[in-house]
């Protein structure tokens, strides 16, 4: 049987439904194998995956690539809702409409007809939203929490800084960012200590409560840890392959080079990429 790919009517709401039908006809038992083996557990990865490859992009400033890498990521999305479709759990129309209720009850300063909300800074936008979600878990019979909604598989270290972000919403904080430095030379002195008494669980403690003082300075300091911590990780994997070149180009190999003549090189070629 022979299928016929669904044609671009050109409007965006066509756009959309046609990538929805090419979505169900991969499901269909005409469609893909692979597709129609797929559950929303198998998902996880490439989810995760079309997630970084946006973020990348982004970093990037590539948008020939941000355009692509969203599609695919909202291809996604339409995978996750077909099979919940076919399950009859819910639509993707559902999940378009969950969010667009949720903007506008969450926007009251925009959607709403109380004037006194027009002049609202951003800290009082922020506070007004939490205490909108608070009011929704609560009519949903959930027990509020401040730091309910911050996702556990987040990395580590961006779950960190927006569990400080968040508490610092009603002044759960330090005041500046000194006080923060002093924490982190406070932590990085409990992690000496632990290392020193050779106490494996203790040192693993510390060096998070070390990682985890160190997200907040960040937040304090105006940056994105993650993106701090990338650009570094970039940087290094730089440094290293021109290090690894610098030594092929002499016909040798990183493992037979001495620890002296690696530092001796990394030096010169950090002073040369700076």
């Amino acid at each position: 049987m022979s299928i016929t790919d669904p044609l671009d009517n050109g409007t965006l709401g066509k756009k959309f439904e046609r990538l929805v039908e090419i979505m169900r006809i991969l499901r269909s038992p005409d469609g893909c194998p692979w597709d129609r083996e797929q559950t929303t557990e198998s998902l996880r990865p490439f989810i995760l995956e079309e997630a970084y490859e946006v973020v990348e992009a982004i970093n990037e400033s590539d948008i020939s690539s941000l355009r692509s890498e969203l599609g695919d990521y909202i291809f996604e999305a339409v995978f996750l809702a077909q099979i919940c479709s076919e399950d009859n759990v819910f639509r993707i129309e559902d999940s378009i409409d969950c969010v667009c209720e949720k903007l506008i009850r969450r926007h009251p300063h925009v959607f709403g007809s109380d004037s006194s909300e027009k002049d609202l800074t951003v800290q009082d936008v922020k506070e007004n939203w939490e205490e909108i979600k608070s009011n929704e878990k609560q009519a949903a019979g959930e027990i509020p929490h401040l730091l309910s909604g911050i996702p556990k598989v987040l990395p580590a270290l961006l779950r960190a800084y927006r569990l400080g972000k968040r508490t610092a919403i009603i002044g759960f904080d330090w005041t500046v960012t000194n006080q923060v430095i002093d924490k982190v030379e406070e932590e990085l002195s409990e992690l000496r200590a632990a290392i020193e008494t050779d106490t494996s669980s203790t040192t693993e403690e510390e060096l998070g409560d070390l990682l985890f003082t160190v997200a907040n300075l960040s937040r304090h300091l105006g940056l994105d840890p993650e993106q701090a911590l990338n650009k570094a990780n970039t940087k290094f994997t730089k440094r290293f392959n021109e290090m690894e070149n610098y030594f092929r180009e002499n016909n040798r190999e990183l493992r037979d080079v001495s620890d002296k003549e690696m530092e001796i090189v990394w030096e010169k070629i950090k002073k040369e990429l700076k």
